[in-house]
């Protein structure tokens, strides 16, 4: 017993040897708390039906472990008594480590919980599939500024005139570039609100139709019909209206056909002539099938409307194109008149004799 208290009294009255037993103390502490944390916490995960508790706790093992290991050595190092430059240098590099730590495990956290999320609450229109890599990124910038203002206080550096400089230049740099602020929240709220999403088919205010290429926080690109890329600001496309012809529980699209023949042509037989020859076009769908309305008994003639559907909007031009040159043989051949206005000219006998 009085061996014990001799080794005692030696390692409390000597820096090193206290230093270093502060460190092996530190060590079996750090891995008792993370066996006792991860005993405790992995019954209460095992209770709940997700996996995504699972795989937090598995993460936590890393950054508790190490901190409480780290405060062991900062502790180490204060007793040891070294230079005053030495222990701040190496307390500031420990302090730095652990918050480097969390902060990766944060962001994969987040990461984690954004898509657990996401998958969870489908009818949020907000956190969507398309939205979550928008607040991953914006939530691993809140964490890197919060994990930046840390480390510059690990190290006792007074930040208060950078932010208030930051603050100074954010406003100079806001107002020179407000139009790319502008668009930028466009962007945002384009992606929440998805009006439309990569791969639809979409026709713009300007007429243009075609693919969206890409979404961007700052543009939205799209591929016309004549293979030509437009970039267009996010925040134009806010104040327009988007026609989104993929939009809907499918791509199918129905097309109109309007159609004047005259009076004294047979309607049933026009009627037969018309669905037949939607029903020989191979983009044409069988079902729903094709039909024909009788709109309007217009000035020179019987209004009809042939209306079919198509698979996709891409091909409604060409479909259009054959369905009508295919209508104009047939109505040819079957001597089908389509009525248009004429304009005669009556010349009195006064003005004939003037000439």
């Amino acid at each position: 017993m009085s061996d014990f208290k001799e080794y005692f009294d030696l390692i409390a009255n000597t820096p090193v040897l206290k230093g270093l037993a502060l460190v092996v103390l530190s060590v079996m502490i750090a891995k008792f708390v993370d066996m006792v944390f991860t005993l405790i916490f992995k019954r209460v995960v095992n209770t709940t039906k997700t996996t995504l508790d699972d795989r937090i706790l598995q993460l936590l093992h890393k950054p508790i472990f190490y901190s409480i290991l780290f405060v062991g050595f900062i502790i180490s190092i204060k007793t040891v008594s070294l230079h005053e430059s030495v222990e701040f240098a190496l307390i500031g590099v420990f302090k730095t480590i652990t918050i480097i730590i969390w902060l990766f495990v944060i962001s994969k956290i987040l990461v984690m919980s954004m898509d657990w999320a996401s998958r969870q609450t489908a009818s949020n229109k907000i956190l969507q599939r398309n939205t979550v890599p928008l607040f991953n990124n914006l939530g691993k910038i809140a964490i890197g500024l919060f994990g930046a203002y840390f480390i510059f206080l690990s190290w006792n550096i007074n930040i208060n005139g950078i932010l208030a400089s930051a603050g100074v230049l954010g406003v100079v740099l806001g107002l020179a570039a407000k139009d790319t602020v502008s668009n930028f929240f466009a962007g945002i709220f384009l992606m929440a609100d998805s009006p439309f999403k990569e791969g639809d088919y979409i026709l713009l205010d300007t007429g243009e139709r075609g693919y969206v290429k890409k979404m961007g926080l700052r543009s939205t690109r799209f591929m016309t019909r004549d293979d030509i890329e437009i970039t267009i600001p996010n925040s134009v496309i806010a104040a327009s209206k988007i026609v989104n012809e993929s939009g809907g529980p499918g791509e199918m699209e129905r097309v109109r056909i309007t159609l004047t023949v005259s009076y004294d042509s047979n309607l049933e037989e026009v009627r037969s002539l018309l669905i037949d020859t939607a029903k020989r076009e191979s983009n044409v769908l069988k079902d729903p099938e094709p039909r024909v309305r009788f709109r309007e008994f217009a000035d020179h003639g019987l209004k009809l409307q042939l209306l079919f559907w198509i698979q996709n909007p891409e091909v409604r031009g060409r479909t259009v194109d054959a369905v009508n040159s295919e209508i104009y043989k047939k109505i040819s051949d079957n001597n089908i008149s389509i009525p248009y206005p004429t304009m005669n000219v009556h010349l009195s006998r006064e003005s004939q004799k003037s000439e």
